[in-house]
């Protein structure tokens, strides 16, 4: 098994085989780990980058399984932050030392496109050297175009599943991966930094379908990868399947390091939800961002996309200064620059 990491930090690539023997073996979890470190730390040093996280809205057209914030899930109570609140919530993010902000909601049909672009202008406006990060569903070309020509540089669109019956298992009929993938593609054509990503451990899922899901990034080649542990929430179809583990998103942090030495890999919220020391589990298996949340504390609870979320309570300063102190504990340490990838030369 050292020598299958050897050959994935060298080559970049493994067989299908190969590939699945690593998924499927964890007494080689601290040596996959060490190798992901070293790697991330040749190209990235100690640094771990900030990203100010804004939960817009929760309201949600889709109704995807996985989701607590699901159309469907009458128990919801649902928020739209201002444009005021929105830029209350930058304003005090960049006092703390944040150069990046996600803007992140649900697929709400209130916010349409000249609202979002009004958004993202004066943010650019205000903060002409920050990154601005959406992260709002699929949507038109011409949309993303606009949103691109108004001043957003990055958008977040997890893919979820590369295989298009495990994606049909998770999705309802009007979601389909194809437009999925065109979506990851049209934004990368009109040059944003782009990250994809899936839930590890969702329902139905299997190793072949994490082949894919790696068979894909390969392909699209994004600029930041997100995975996290499924989690379940009470108010979904999904309500009664087992949570992802811990040890498997791990060690696919891992192969996402060697495989993607130069991506941005966040260690999630999802990952601290599930266990205690999640995140500083995660930047040491190869991780580099973490993305602590901006919004007004009141808010933070109703965005609940899974049960249990963690850090609902805590202002932005303080939420800063816990992760501060996680992040050297473990032994790297926060940077409050903006954070690009750091493309291979």
């Amino acid at each position: 098994m050292r020598d299958l990491i050897l050959s994935l930090s060298a080559n970049r690539n493994l067989s299908d085989r190969e590939l699945t023997t690593i998924l499927s073996c964890g007494d080689y979890d601290a040596d996959l780990a060490e190798e992901a470190d070293r790697v991330r730390r040749s190209v990235y040093g100690d640094a771990v980058y900030i990203r100010g996280l804004i939960e817009f809205t929760n309201y949600c057209k889709n109704n995807c399984y996985y989701c607590g914030i699901r159309h469907d899930n009458k128990m919801a109570e649902r928020y739209r932050l201002t444009k005021d609140e929105i830029l209350e919530c930058c304003a005090e993010g960049y006092d703390l030392g944040f150069r990046t902000f996600v803007l992140q909601g649900g697929e709400d049909p209130y916010f349409k496109d000249e609202i979002i672009c009004e958004i993202v202008s004066e943010i650019r406006a205000k903060y002409p050297d920050c990154a601005i990060t959406l992260s709002i569903g699929e949507k038109p070309r011409k949309s993303y175009q606009a949103y691109f020509d108004a001043g957003a540089n990055r958008y977040l669109l997890r893919h979820e599943s590369a295989d298009e019956k495990h994606y049909a298992r998770l999705h309802p009929k009007e979601l389909c991966l194809l437009n999925r993938k065109r979506c990851l593609y049209d934004l990368k054509e009109i040059g944003y930094q782009v990250g994809a990503g899936f839930m590890v451990g969702s329902p139905y899922q299997t190793l072949e379908n994490i082949v894919s899901d790696l068979r894909f990034l390969q392909d699209l080649q994004p600029d930041m990868i997100g995975i996290g542990p499924f989690l379940t929430h009470e108010q979904t179809p999904f309500k009664d399947f087992k949570n992802g583990t811990l040890e498997m998103t791990l060690r696919l942090i891992s192969i996402l390091r060697l495989l993607f030495p130069y991506a941005l890999i966040p260690a999630t919220t999802a990952l601290g939800t599930v266990s205690p020391n999640g995140r500083e589990l995660g930047l040491k298996a190869g991780a580099n961002v973490v993305m602590p949340n901006l919004s007004p504390v009141k808010y933070r609870k109703l965005y609940e996309l899974y049960e249990n979320k963690i850090c609902t309570g805590e202002e932005a300063a303080q939420c800063r200064g816990c992760l501060e102190r996680r992040v050297e504990s473990a032994g790297y340490r926060i940077v409050t620059d903006i954070g690009n990838v750091k493309y291979e030369r």
